[in-house]
């Protein structure tokens, strides 16, 4: 018998992503949900100097990108502040102020390219730079982290790189067609996803799993044995982490920061 707590996919339309015939409104939405999620970041202190971002691509052209631009905070962020660059890495719209870092910008421009990824989450937070330091993928040991079985992989920058456009492809090849999620050693962690809400969401999911990996371990190096779920249970449970279930698992914290602080909807709030 399956076991009824287990349950993440819903049947009810309910909290679904909006559907679009205009790529301009489209456009304002990922803006605005792209602001909500650097917001949920930053509320739970996933926010570094000037490291990290989220990195979407442009429904208009889609030889662009929106990334947040440098020294603003995450829970200051609005859609207004974003920057949208072209694939050399350059400013071409959005925040006229804002700055970006050119070779981040082209680095995560050839991952988008070859993966077709529409949304990069790259941060340093504090569990997955802990955990990275040890050259290990996660363990399945429970339900939640099985939404990464065997699209999850371990990355080590390589030593000899002729240029930005080299890193970007071997981040891909450790990520492959399907990846979900990098971590980077002695760095942070990469999430990937169809929506900004999908990839915030596994970004936190996958910070929570180093968080709880780290614990295990603890526990275990002092005499606590580990039962890991077999291959069955973790497909089985990684099955019901699609894309839609994965943005309606988000929109509890999206809509939370909504009802503090609305000021970051830069688009619905001047209409």
């Amino acid at each position: 018998m399956a076991d009824p707590f287990s349950t993440f996919s819903v049947d009810e339309d309910f909290l679904d992503a909006p559907k679009f015939d205009n790529s301009y409104r489209e456009r304002e939405w990922i803006l605005e949900h792209m602001a909500g999620a650097f917001r949920v970041l930053g509320s739970k202190d996933i926010s570094e100097g000037l490291s990290g971002h989220i990195s979407v691509k442009d429904p208009v052209d889609n030889n662009a990108f929106w990334i947040n631009p440098l020294g603003l905070h995450y829970s200051m962020i609005k859609a207004s502040d974003l920057v949208l660059y072209n694939e050399n890495g350059d400013a071409i719209g959005g925040n006229p102020s804002g700055r970006i870092s050119k070779p981040a910008c082209q680095i995560l421009a050839v991952v988008h390219k070859l993966r077709n990824a529409k949304v990069i989450c790259h941060n340093h937070s504090p569990y997955g730079k802990a955990y990275s330091c040890f050259g290990k993928k996660l363990e399945m040991i429970n339900q939640d982290v099985c939404f990464f079985y065997r699209v999850h992989n371990f990355y080590e920058a390589p030593k000899n790189v002729s240029g930005l456009e080299d890193i970007g492809r071997s981040i891909f090849e450790r990520l492959g067609e399907n990846g979900r999620a990098l971590i980077l050693q002695n760095h942070g962690l990469i999430t990937i996803g169809s929506t900004v809400d999908e990839a915030a969401y596994l970004f936190l999911l996958l910070e929570k799993s180093c968080k709880i990996q780290l614990l295990v371990n603890s526990a275990a190096n002092h005499g606590i044995s580990k039962k890991l779920m077999d291959d069955a249970e973790a497909e089985a449970n990684f099955k019901k982490s699609d894309s839609d279930s994965l943005y309606k698992a988000f929109q509890p914290d999206f809509q939370y920061q909504v009802s503090r602080d609305d000021s970051f909807l830069s688009f619905s709030k001047s209409k």
